[in-house]
């Protein structure tokens, strides 16, 4: 008997165990950042893959195409900064000035056969309102940076079409008078020399065969905005320049788009 009660407590007792609770644990959820935060990272990462395509197209291939051809790869900076400076030596002797003169000075009042026969020459001499040395630099990087990204024969073709544009387009403003686009008449005496509207139409049309926006607004838009600023002569020929490039530019990659990401062709 008492094996049995015994038996019947164990088992009372048993009974009266609760059955384990069972416990949540709460799980934190991640909260979803705002919709402002989610647009400026995305642009953030925008802004960042496209440094670095720029980075690649603009300075990483053109480094690498020098390295590979050597000195061949900057021939025409090379042969351009030493006519600038030859011509500017020549320029600065009596016979010097009167043969660059009658060879290579560009106005608006000489006929039109005239100016396009001495405007090959005349991108060689520098403007009479700019030194010739420290223009140099930027003269020779941008007519490199051209050669190493597009090739010798569009440089030399982009260089004088957006120079003989700017040219053209100035006789036009001279005709057209002092309107709103036009030019006074005394602009026709002003000689028209130099590589500036080149050197920028340059940097332009590469910036937009490479569609490269930071080359464009470090290299052109002071450009513009100096142009913009200060409406003589130059400054409406290098809008005109820079117009001209960037059509050229949009030609080009419509007509081969394989231009936009492809290596130098120096």
């Amino acid at each position: 008997m008492r094996g049995d009660t015994d038996a019947r407590e164990r088992a009372g007792v048993a009974e009266q165990v609760p059955p384990p609770v069972p416990v949540t644990v709460a799980v934190p959820t991640a909260v979803p950042p705002p919709r402002a935060e989610r647009r400026l990272r995305r642009f953030a990462r925008f802004i960042g893959r496209q440094l670095l395509r720029e980075f690649r197209v603009v300075v990483a291939e053109p480094v690498r195409t020098l390295v590979r051809r050597g000195l061949s790869g900057v021939l025409l900076a090379v042969f351009t900064a030493v006519a600038v400076l030859t011509l500017h030596a020549v320029d600065q002797t009596p016979t010097g000035a009167t043969l660059v003169r009658l060879t290579s000075h560009v106005r608006g009042d000489i006929p039109l056969p005239l100016v396009l026969l001495r405007t090959p020459l005349s991108l060689f001499v520098p403007a009479r309102d700019m030194p010739a040395l420290p223009g140099i630099p930027v003269l020779f990087l941008g007519i490199a940076l051209a050669q190493l990204v597009l090739g010798r024969t569009r440089t030399v073709v982009v260089a004088y079409a957006v120079s003989l544009a700017g040219t053209l387009s100035a006789r036009v403003m001279i005709a057209a008078g002092p309107r709103w686009w036009g030019l006074p008449p005394e602009a026709a005496q002003v000689i028209d020399t130099g590589a500036s509207a080149a050197v920028v139409g340059l940097f332009a049309h590469v910036a937009t065969v490479k569609r490269a926006p930071v080359l464009f607004l470090c290299a052109v838009t002071p450009t513009v905005l100096r142009s913009i600023q200060k409406p003589n002569l130059a400054g409406r020929e290098h809008l005109v320049a820079i117009t001209v490039a960037v059509l050229l530019g949009l030609l080009a990659t419509r007509r081969d788009p394989a231009l936009r990401d492809g290596p130098g062709l120096a």
